[in-house]
C-alpha cells in the first residue's frame, strides 16, 4: 500500500515539473502554472518521501488500486492549470479527463484566441496519457486478466523475445518509437505548412489519438490535403500495437492478426463511404478518399479529429460513424475502444457456439494467433463486452435523466466509453462541443472517460466490499 502512494506522489511532482516547462516556455501564462506546480510538486514530493518505493510484495490488488488511482490524480493535477484559467471546476476536470485519457471531447471554445501555454498543456496531457496508455495496457491489464488482456501480453512476449517480457527494456523501446513517430509526424507536419508551434503539438495529440485541437475547427483548420494526409497516416500509426512494432524492428516479424483485421476493415469502410459521398454529394474520388479516410480513421483510432462535419453526408453516413466509435484500435496501442483484438476473439467464439448449436459432438476452439484461447481469457472478452454494454446503457439513462436528447445521450455515452471525442448530433457532433451540457452530464460523461481508458473492470474492482476485505487482510 506504501508503494501505492509512493507512486501518486511521484505522479504529482512529474506533472509539477511539466507544468514549470510550460511556465517558462510561455511567462505570459506562468501564472496558472506556477501555484499548482508549487502545490502538487510539494504534495507529491511530501508523500514521496513519506512512503516506500519498495515493490516488494506488491499484489494484484494493490495494481487494481494503483492503476486506478494514479489515472484520478494525473486527471486532478492536469486541471490545476485549467481550473485557474477560468474555467469552472467541473470543466476543468472534464478537459483535463479527456486529455489525460485521450478521449478529445472539449468544453473549450475560442481556441484560436486561448493562450498558448493552456493549448500546449491540453497537448502535453495527451501525449502523457497516450505513452501512459500503452505502458498501462501491457504491463498492467495483462497482470490483472481485465477483459482478456492476457492475450496480448502472450501474443507479444512468446512472440517478440526477451526485450517485451523485460519492463524496462518494454518501456525503453516503446518510448523510443513513441516519440520518433511524434518527432517524425511534426517535422512532416512543418513541411506542410504548419508552425513550429502548431506542428509540435498536434504531432503530439496525432500520436497520442487525442485529437485535441488549438483551433475551433480541429484540424479543419488546415485546409491542405498533404496535412490532412499525413494525419491519417499518423492516427493509424498511433492505433497499432506498439509491441508490434518492436518485434518488427527488431526481429523482423510483422505479422499480427489484430493488425490485418484492423486494416481490412479500415480499408472495406473507407471503399463503402467513398462510393456513398461520390454518389450522394458528387465529389471526386480523390476528395471523397481523403474526406472519408480521415475522418473514419479519426474515429476508428478514437482519436476524434475532424475536417468536416460528416453528419451532413446522410443517415447512412451517421449510422456508420456512429457504429465505428465502438470499434477502437488495436490492444497496445494509444487508441480506445473495445480493440481489434476483442472483436477477433468474440466473432470467433460467436462462431464457434453456433458451430455448437447444429454439431454439438463437434469439438470446437477458439483460436487466437493460431492458439486456443485460455478459458479465462475467453471469458475475460466476454465479461468485458457485458461491462461495457451495461454501462453503455446506464450512462445513456443517466444523460437522459439529466435532460439530454436521444442522440446526445446515446453517442455521448458511446463516445465516453470509447475515448473518441465527437459524438452525433447537433450538441456533441464534429461541429459542436460539450460546452452546453449541465454539470450533471459532464460528471456522468467524465467518469465514462475514466472508465472506458481504464477499461471498467480496473476501476469497478474497486466498488466490490470483498475487494476492500481482501486488501486489508493482505496486510
Amino acid at each position: 500500500m506504501s508503494f501505492v502512494v509512493f507512486i501518486n506522489g511521484l505522479v504529482m511532482v512529474f506533472f509539477a515539473a511539466l507544468m514549470g516547462v510550460v511556465a517558462l516556455l510561455f511567462p505570459d501564462t506562468a501564472s496558472l502554472f506556477e501555484v499548482p506546480a508549487l502545490l502538487f510538486g510539494f504534495l507529491g514530493g511530501a508523500l514521496a518521501l513519506a512512503t516506500s518505493p519498495d515493490a516488494t510484495g506488491l499484489r494484484p490488488l494493490h495494481t487494481f488500486l494503483m492503476t486506478s488511482s494514479v489515472w484520478m490524480v494525473a486527471a486532478l493535477c492536469g486541471a490545476g492549470p485549467l481550473y485557474l484559467f477560468d474555467l469552472s471546476f467541473v470543466d476543468a476536470f472534464f478537459e483535463a479527463m479527456s486529455g489525460i485519457t485521450t478521449t478529445g471531447s472539449t468544453v473549450m471554445s475560442g481556441l484560436d484566441a486561448t493562450p498558448r501555454g493552456i493549448i500546449l498543456w491540453r497537448a502535453m496531457l495527451q501525449a502523457v496519457g497516450g505513452v501512459g496508455f500503452i505502458v498501462t495496457g501491457i504491463a498492467l491489464l495483462p497482470i490483472l486478466k481485465v477483459g482478456g488482456m492476457q492475450l496480448f501480453r502472450s501474443e507479444s512476449s512468446e512472440q517478440g523475445g526477451k526485450e517485451l517480457r523485460n519492463a524496462t527494456m518494454f518501456a525503453s523501446a516503446t518510448l523510443q518509437i513513441y516519440f520518433a513517430l511524434i518527432f517524425l509526424c511534426g517535422l512532416l507536419y512543418l513541411i506542410g505548412g504548419m508552425s513550429p508551434f502548431d506542428a509540435v503539438t498536434h504531432a503530439m495529440t496525432t500520436l497520442s489519438t487525442g485529437g485535441y485541437s488549438g483551433y475551433d475547427a480541429s484540424f479543419g483548420h488546415f485546409d491542405s490535403a498533404f496535412l490532412q494526409w499525413v494525419c491519417t497516416a499518423f492516427m493509424l500509426a498511433g492505433a497499432l500495437p506498439f509491441a508490434w512494432y518492436i518485434r518488427g524492428v527488431r526481429r523482423g516479424v510483422w505479422q499480427s492478426e489484430q493488425v490485418s483485421a484492423m486494416l481490412t476493415t479500415l480499408a472495406l469502410t473507407i471503399s463503402g463511404l467513398s462510393l456513398w459521398l461520390m454518389m450522394v454529394r458528387g465529389e471526386t474520388l480523390f476528395d471523397a478518399l481523403r474526406l472519408v479516410a480521415f475522418n473514419v480513421v479519426s474515429i476508428v483510432t478514437t482519436t476524434g479529429y475532424a475536417t468536416t462535419d460528416y453528419t451532413l453526408w446522410g443517415p447512412f453516413a451517421v449510422a456508420a460513424f456512429f457504429v465505428l466509435t465502438a470499434v477502437g484500435g488495436a490492444t497496445g496501442s494509444t487508441a480506445g475502444g473495445a480493440k481489434a483484438m476483442r472483436w477477433l476473439v468474440a466473432g470467433r467464439a460467436l462462431i464457434a457456439q453456433i458451430r455448437k448449436s447444429y454439431a454439438p459432438h463437434r469439438v470446437t476452439f477458439v483460436k487466437y494467433e493460431g492458439r486456443p484461447v485460455a478459458p479465462d481469457a475467453l471469458s475475460g472478452v466476454i465479461a468485458f463486452f457485458v461491462l461495457y454494454s451495461a454501462t453503455f446503457g446506464v450512462m445513456a439513462i443517466l444523460l437522459s435523466f439529466f435532460g439530454q436528447d436521444m442522440s446526445t445521450a446515446i453517442s455521448g455515452s458511446l463516445t465516453a466509453l470509447a475515448n473518441v471525442g465527437p459524438g452525433v448530433g447537433d450538441i456533441i457532433g464534429p461541429a459542436g462541443n460539450f460546452a452546453t451540457l449541465n454539470t450533471p452530464s459532464k460528471l456522468v460523461l467524465t467518469f465514462g472517460m475514466y472508465l472506458g481508458r481504464l477499461e471498467m473492470a480496473t476501476v469497478y474492482a474497486l466498488f466490490a466490499p470483498l475487494f476492500w476485505r481482501e486488501l486489508v487482510s493482505s496486510r
